[in-house]
Parts: structure tokens; C-alpha cells; sequence
């Protein structure tokens, strides 16, 4: 069941002013109603390789999977966890065995509109934000030393753009043998809009100028998407800068055990 006729979804990837390379990566399918994007590390081009590979993975396998998933909330919460812990294998793997992919690894958030609900998954400081009746509210919480540092007091949120460790991750995809995932499900309302980005974007471009390009361009996802990277660039564009923009538009229930058959006539 295409889920194209409640979802709109866009995403846009950019080199930035400073890097010789673009190791993030990202994609979108408002079909199945999936966003995932990673920001890659590691030398020479392992972080791009990281990056690809964990979306690809992850993109292929939920195609793949989600139209047999039983209908129950937690079939999907176990799906992407199975998913997310064998894509890691993957690409841990691959640098084990790769010397010039030794030490790579990558940040993920990834997105699933599934039921009139948003599974968020992520792992590092990769972000997700929903905006709702004028507010931005950020849906994940960062896996790095800054954000440690401000759980603990001994940074303020204010000090935070400006702290030497800000790029720090304290967990990332691929660099060890099993990464914990955290996961979250949130309820989604019509006219619902999520952004998912890289640090890209959040360290060169602020949250009220975020908003301020999400709401004044809503009605056109793509302008809204590039106009987010132009800022960051202007700014400086000192990283990569990913985003992708989701807007719900209307509910897209699943019609209980009817869920598999309509996906196989849509898809299969």
C-alpha cells in the first residue's frame, strides 16, 4: 500500500564550502513512507563508503520486509532493530577486512511513517525535528561528548555551538561489533512537518532560521530543502550538510489484516 497520497518527501545532499568530498549520504521513498540519512567518518573515502552502505542496507531491507511484517506496533520497533544490528555487522565487517576502510563509521536517523505513527530511530548526533503548530521540537537526543557534557552541567546549551568537542560522537554505526539503537515512536497529525539532517546544518544554521525556512516554504518541500543548504553555506558550509523534509498531508491508517494484500497488489 503506496503511502504516497498522505506522504511528501523530499532530500537534498551537498559537498559544503570546506570538504573535498560528500560522506554523507541520504534517501527518501514516499511509497513506503521511509527517510533514512548517515554522516559518514573515516579516512580517505571510508566514511562515504559507511554512509552508502547504511542506507542502502537499511533502504533494502525495509522494502523488503515491510509489506510480510505483522500488523502489531512492536513488529516494526523488532524489524528495524534486526535490520540496523545487520547492517552494522556489515559494515564492521567491512573495515575489519578492508585497510582502507579501517576505522570508518557513520551516524544514522532513520524515519518509518507507518499507521498514523513515526518510528525514529538514530545513533550518533544526526538529528530529526518535527514541526507542529509553530513549535520545532527536536526528537532525538544527540549520542555525543557535548551533549554528555550538558547532561552533566558542565556546559550550558548556549556554550554548545561553540565548544571545541562538538563534533564528538560518543556512538556511531560500524565501529564496533554491536551498536545500541535507540528508538522512539511519536503519533503524527496532518500538516505535520519533519526535517532530517546532518550537523551540517544544525552547527552553521539556527533552529529559528531552520523554522523559519521549514514554514515560510512548506508548500514546496524542495525550495525549502535547498534553501536550508544555501544557509548553511552561507554561513560558511564548513561540513557536509544533508536534510530531508517530510510533510504529512493526510492519515494513512492501516486497514488492520489488510495490510499485506494491498501492499502485494500495489508492489508486488
Amino acid at each position: 500500500m503506496s503511502l504516497r497520497h498522505a506522504l511528501e518527501m523530499t532530500s537534498v545532499t551537498d559537498v559544503g564550502q570546506a570538504r573535498s568530498q560528500n560522506e554523507d549520504f541520504v534517501a527518501v521513498d514516499a511509497d513506503f513512507g521511509l527517510a533514512i540519512l548517515a554522516d559518514g567518518m573515516g579516512g580517505y573515502s571510508a566514511g562515504e563508503i559507511a554512509s552508502s552502505m547504511t542506507v542502502t542496507l537499511l533502504m533494502q531491507g525495509l522494502k523488503a520486509r515491510l509489506p510480510e511484517m505483522a500488523p502489531e506496533p512492536q513488529a516494526l520497533e523488532t524489524l528495524v532493530r534486526e535490520l540496523v544490528a545487520t547492517t552494522n555487522a556489515a559494515v564492521y565487517e567491512t573495515a575489519c577486512t578492508r585497510p582502507q576502510c579501517a576505522g570508518m563509521g557513520t551516524t544514522l536517523v532513520l524515519a518509518v511513517f507507518h499507521d498514523n505513527r513515526l518510528l525514529a530511530a538514530h545513533i550518533g548526533d544526526s538529528r530529526l525535528y518535527r514541526l507542529r503548530g509553530g513549535q520545532l521540537t527536536q526528537l532525538t537526543r544527540d549520542h555525543s561528548l557535548v551533549q554528555e557534557q550538558i547532561d552533566s552541567g558542565m556546559l550550558s546549551q548556549e556554550e554548545a555551538p561553540w565548544s571545541s568537542n562538538k563534533s564528538l560522537v560518543t556512538r556511531a554505526l560500524g565501529v564496533d561489533p554491536e551498536v545500541p539503537l535507540d528508538v522512539k515512536v511519536f503519533d503524527t497529525t496532518p500538516n505535520d512537518m519533519y526535517l532530517l539532517c546532518s550537523d551540517g546544518l544544525t552547527d552553521m544554521v539556527t533552529l529559528s532560521d531552520i523554522q523559519a525556512a521549514m514554514e515560510l516554504m512548506g508548500g514546496n518541500l524542495p525550495l525549502a530543502a535547498h534553501e536550508m543548504v544555501k544557509l548553511a553555506n552561507e554561513q560558511g558550509g564548513h561540513d557536509n550538510i544533508s536534510v530531508a523534509l517530510v510533510k504529512v498531508r493526510k492519515p494513512f491508517p492501516v486497514q488492520g489484516g489488510l495490510l499485506q494484500s494491498l501492499w502485494s497488489r500495489t508492489f508486488g
